[in-house]
């Protein structure tokens, strides 16, 4: 299969595409081929190695992990053993490292079946902002109906989830956001 590989820190221009082996499905995980990915800051910062701190964890010179990507919506090919709540054909979008690849293996737990009427590229625009928002203000916020709450960026990634979840919640929103 094809993947968007990187063995060196940089710019775009460390990008590759790449043949690389299809991932084994193990007893908890799901293989899915990829139909949309969505491209973050998260992966920016991965291809980068920025801030630095990064390295330590992931790499100090070269990058551990050569995929990039989080973000994915796709179609169910095959599932493990141990895997309920999935069949071949289901329409799935969720988190999983090495995105940018026509297929990944992704842990049953972090996927979800996709709502009817959204798209492959919606949906692939979804888990990483969206989570990173419900999070945010669900469970770090504790955010309450009647509460009041300022979005700051309510215009980007997160923001536009954050404004939506808050007014679900019952919460009072002020968004705010910059013009260049």
């Amino acid at each position: 299969m094809k993947a968007i590989t990187y063995h060196r820190y940089g710019g775009p221009e460390v990008l590759g595409l790449q043949e690389v082996e299809v991932p084994a499905v193990d007893e908890s995980s799901v293989l899915v081929r990829v139909r949309a990915a969505a491209a973050n800051p998260y992966d920016w910062h991965f291809m980068r190695g920025e801030p630095y701190f990064m390295r330590l964890m992931f790499g100090l010179r070269a990058p551990e992990r050569t995929g990039l990507g989080v973000d994915f919506a796709g179609v169910v090919e095959a599932v493990g053993r141990g895997v309920t709540g999935f069949a071949p054909g289901d329409r799935v979008y969720g988190l999983c490292d090495g995105a940018f690849a026509e297929y990944v293996a992704c842990p049953a737990a972090d996927l979800a079946i996709m709502p009817a009427t959204l798209t492959f590229e919606q949906a692939a625009a979804v888990p990483l902002a969206g989570l990173t928002a419900l999070q945010g203000l669900r469970d770090a916020g504790q955010l309450q109906a009647g509460q009041r709450v300022l979005i700051v960026g309510a215009s980007g990634g997160v923001g536009t989830f954050a404004v939506q979840i808050a007014k679900a919640l019952g919460a009072h929103v002020t968004g705010v956001c910059s013009t260049p």
